[in-house]
């Protein structure tokens, strides 16, 4: 990068189709000098649409906070000895100065909406996204708008700003962001968002157990053809279908970070049949369950 330069820089290679911006110092400077721009500001965004091989560590974390939302494919993430699945309408923010590596499904290839951010109201704002006590990826909607005002925002950064510009380019990024954080408590969309909401949570509350499509429809107050179809509306994925990949993906955390074997991690994702978790197992992650580990442990 060249600091010279008020010009942010803007990657037009990598992902067919991506959007990328980098401020460069003295745009950050600028943003710093206005009396609200200094409260909360990005200094990296972008789009990466079908990302194969992307992947990023940061041994030593970031001194920004780095929110990933998936709208397509999948990938995952390791962050204090976890590892998780990100997969279409989840999101998660990592936190600062904390060691991460995450990267895209091979087979799968995430498209990923991505921001860092920083300054003196962001710390507040992810202690609200850390309130919600849920670790790792949260599911949240898909909306229109939310993806219309991320657009309004990497094209107000690629343009050299005055205050105003730079002060309505604060409010738009205040509204993005929270529109992930307080979505359940604030901007729900309807009372439907919260049902499949509240199905989805009860899923990974559950997943030792086993359910029909009858029962979580019942639990979700619906029939179950509606449950399936505002299910599939809103994550993209038949129901059964969902929970059975929550339970790969939790299986996924015990391959990598425990010595449990295969037979001990079928109890705590209620399968019963080992045989069956690992045809499950392979269809979803492209390989058995002790390949997964040994590939993973080397």
């Amino acid at each position: 990068m060249d600091d010279s330069t008020n010009e942010p820089t803007k990657i037009t290679e990598g992902f067919i189709g991506q959007a990328m911006l980098v401020l460069p110092p003295d745009r950050q400077r600028a943003i710093l000098a206005n009396a609200l721009s200094k409260n909360f500001y990005a200094t990296a965004i972008g789009y990466y649409p079908h990302a194969s091989y992307h992947d990023r560590e940061r041994p030593n974390g970031s001194d920004q906070y780095i929110l990933l939302y998936c709208v397509g494919g999948k990938g995952w993430i390791r962050l204090n000895d976890t590892e998780y699945q990100l997969i279409p309408n989840t999101y998660i923010i990592l936190p600062k100065n904390i060691p991460h590596h995450y990267g895209s499904s091979l087979k799968e290839p995430w498209s990923i909406y991505w921001l860092h951010f920083s300054g003196k109201q962001s710390d507040l704002l992810y202690s609200r996204y850390a309130d919600s006590g849920e670790e790792g990826p949260q599911y949240i909607p898909y909306q229109e708008n939310r993806i219309a005002l991320f657009q309004q925002i990497i094209q107000a950064l690629e343009n050299d700003s005055g205050n105003a510009e730079m002060e309505l380019t604060y409010l738009k990024l205040l509204q993005f962001v929270g529109s992930f954080i307080y979505t359940d408590s604030v901007s729900k969309e309807s009372s439907t968002d919260d049902a499949i909401t509240a199905s989805v949570r009860f899923m990974k509350q559950n997943l030792q157990k086993n359910f029909s499509i009858q029962e979580l429809a019942s639990q979700a107050n619906y029939s179950v053809s509606r449950y399936s179809e505002l299910f599939r509306l809103k994550t993209g994925y038949a129901p059964i279908q969902y929970f059975i990949q929550l339970k790969i993906q939790k299986s996924c955390q015990y391959l990598y970070f425990s010595k449990m074997n295969i037979k001990e991690i079928c109890k705590e994702i209620g399968f019963e049949d080992p045989y069956y978790f690992s045809r499950m197992f392979k269809k979803q992650m492209g390989m058995p369950p002790l390949q997964y580990r040994k590939m993973q442990k080397a």
